[in-house]
């Protein structure tokens, strides 16, 4: 095969065949959801499993997350590969989850879920109405990401940054980052497959709940 020849994006990744935008969009929002709920269904069933085992999840998610990109090309293990990965999101969360049902009671996840869920509509139709593209900036907020990961582990050993400062900058990137996705989307998604796409929007989303939840949490312990 001449690999060299192969159409690639910016990312240097191989050019998936082109999708009308409709049915890119119906394909990527389905895969999204069916995600969310898979991570929804797991995060209530393990909400009592110790941290460590949310940990080795996790861990266990990131090794899937970089397996998803390395078959990109088989599009059915892929989208099996982005299922588990989810399935192990909802695992990892869930003691973060369950902590909060215990101690502020599931309104506030509850409050949390559907404020991610409104917001990341009215982002899309933000740009789906007006044609909003800021896909020129992405350089800006991956950088800004990673920033705000370094920032993150600093914390850790250093309490320098509050968590509700820390959640607002989480939500301030990641909206970016929503509106950056659906302007990929609605271009024809960049020469990404429907599965990588599906991931990027499903790790926003899920980003974008747990600042909620941490920024309705702390705002529900001080009253």
């Amino acid at each position: 095969m001449a690999f060299g020849l192969q159409p690639q994006n910016q990312f240097g990744q191989p050019l998936a065949p082109a999708v009308p935008t409709r049915s890119l969009l119906a394909q990527v929002l389905g895969i999204t959801a069916l995600g969310l709920c898979i991570t929804a269904l797991a995060a209530s069933l393990f909400q009592d499993l110790a941290p460590g085992v949310g940990l080795v999840a996790m861990i266990v998610g990131f090794i899937l997350l970089i397996s998803i990109n390395a078959v990109r090309r088989n599009e059915a293990l892929s989208l099996l590969l982005f299922y588990a990965f989810t399935f192990c999101e909802g695992v990892g969360i869930a003691p973060v989850i369950g902590q909060y049902v215990r101690t502020l009671g599931p309104t506030v996840v509850v409050d949390a879920a559907l404020t991610t869920g409104l917001g990341m509509f009215a982002l899309a139709a933000i740009v789906y109405a007006t044609g909003l593209d800021l896909r020129r900036f992405q350089g800006i907020f991956m950088i800004a990401l990673l920033g705000l990961i370094v920032l993150g582990v600093i914390s850790v050993f250093v309490k320098f940054i509050h968590p509700e400062t820390y959640a607002w900058l989480t939500l301030v990137i990641f909206s970016g980052l929503v509106l950056i996705d659906f302007a990929r989307l609605r271009a024809g998604g960049d020469g990404l497959t429907p599965v990588l796409m599906a991931t990027s929007i499903y790790l926003d989303a899920i980003n974008i709940f747990l600042a909620l939840l941490q920024i309705f949490g702390g705002r529900r312990s001080s009253d």
